[in-house]
């Protein structure tokens, strides 16, 4: 069978076992085997072994399990929804009410869990039935929980980030720092949208009051103020050289801990109930790691990505062609897969091109961190709509339509980022770690 017959029938098998509702791991890490097998037989599969030592022995993807049960404890603890409520009484008096805490805490949690899907299923799960309640247009809440999510890898700590800093060699550290600036305009970015269109559209959101006294503003500001002392603290430790991602993320863990038995309903039970499922979620997150890793030691072996690097600069497609191809193939992927499957699967084969082209590898991580989120909300059957489907038990047809205007503002900060290649770089080389 020729090389090209070889890539080719793994490819269709990666597809076909998604198709049959495979989980992602599997769906990679058999096309992997079958691929090492055509090319060299049972003796081939031997190398397993250093492909399996490779994917596990990085420092750097410790701090992923590390983050997960930060968020985790948080959540459990019932933290998340205090903090919600805190924002709720803080944000809604502006233009658009409870849509702009949906935003606000969609970054704010996005900082904890660095997932889209967990995001927009936490933000979505507290928030969705007090914006019916109260008679927020579906549509606009539904969107704004979907878009809102999709921060959730942008932000720091990007688990996204983290992982394809694993892949790449690159600092954590720097990706963090790159990713927030454009994640900050983001968020602005949907807030003013929101603001703008809840003067004009009067029926969009009911006329929020805010806090009825000094003393319930205290409240408000108690409820999100250990929050956020936390990410500052965890997050302005990495960025001025004091801990690394690691470090940062286990000192950050046990304050969580500490936030959690004060401000929330910490008990042994919901300690081991975190642990269990952040133990769950970090192996699925590994586990997909490591199907990725004997993917790759399968195309590294026959050359593939020598190969593709050599196919792609030839096509001579200039930087804007060769990001425009990659947008196409992260909105097909966001139809089947989370954003770790897409970066994971894809990073191995497109990284070694990105010299070529003459692209810096931090701004390009930003730049594939849009992209997945694009491909998460891109309609007809991107991930997050259907997440915010499932919790809301509404149509998907709404939150679609919703999602839409948020769609458009995302190509325009990604053209931005694009023309504009300080957005995402001046951070860092600015703060000296560059």
């Amino acid at each position: 069978m020729s090389p090209t017959a070889q890539i080719l029938v793994s490819f269709l098998l990666f597809l076909g076992l998604l198709a049959f509702g495979f989980e992602v791991p599997f769906a990679i890490a058999v096309p992997g085997l079958v691929y090492l097998y055509l090319q060299g037989g049972i003796a081939i599969l031997s190398g397993i072994g250093m492909a399996t030592w490779g994917s596990m022995n990085s420092f750097t993807l410790t701090a992923v399990p590390l983050f997960i049960f930060l968020a985790e404890i948080m959540q459990q603890s019932g933290v998340s929804r205090r903090i919600y409520g805190g924002l709720a009484k803080l944000v809604s008096p502006l233009p658009g009410g409870l849509l702009q805490t949906n935003i606000v805490g969609c970054a704010l949690f996005a900082a904890m869990t660095g997932s889209s899907v967990a995001t927009a299923a936490s933000i979505g799960g507290v928030a969705l039935p007090q914006l019916v309640e109260r008679g927020y247009e579906r549509r606009m809440a539904a969107g704004s929980l979907a878009a809102g999510g999709t921060l959730g890898i942008l932000f720091p700590p990007s688990v996204a980030m983290i992982i394809y800093s694993a892949f790449t060699d690159l600092s954590v550290a720097k990706l963090f720092m790159a990713g927030l600036v454009p994640g900050l305009l983001l968020a602005g970015m949907f807030m003013m949208f929101i603001g703008i269109r809840s003067r004009f559209s009067r029926g969009l959101a009911p006329l929020e009051h805010g806090p009825s006294s000094f003393a319930d503003l205290l409240v408000g500001v108690s409820d999100v103020l250990p929050f956020a002392a936390l990410i500052t603290g965890t997050m302005g430790s990495i960025y001025l050289g004091i801990a690394t991602p690691v470090e940062a993320a286990a000192v950050g863990s046990v304050a969580a801990m500490a936030i959690s038995a004060i401000w929330g309903n910490l008990s042994w039970h919901s300690l081991l109930s975190t642990i269990d499922r952040s133990v769950r979620i970090s192996g699925n997150i590994l586990f997909i790691i490591y199907a990725a890793y004997i993917y790759a030691y399968a195309i590294g072996l026959a050359g593939i990505g020598e190969t593709v690097t050599t196919w792609l600069v030839g096509l001579h497609l200039g930087q804007l062609g060769f990001l425009l191809a990659l947008f196409c193939l992260y909105t097909v992927l966001g139809c089947f897969i989370e954003s770790i499957g897409m970066i994971v699967i894809t990073v191995p084969v497109i990284f070694p091109a990105l010299a070529g082209y003459g692209i810096d590898p931090i701004w390009f991580g930003v730049i594939l961190v849009m992209f997945v989120e694009l491909g998460q909300i891109s309609p007809p059957i991107g991930i997050n709509l259907f997440v915010i489907q499932s919790v809301w038990n509404g149509k998907l047809a709404d939150v679609v339509l919703g999602t839409i205007p948020f769609h458009i503002i995302m190509f325009v900060l990604l053209a931005l980022v694009i023309l504009f290649p300080g957005i995402a770089l001046w951070l860092p080389v600015h703060s000296g770690h560059l």
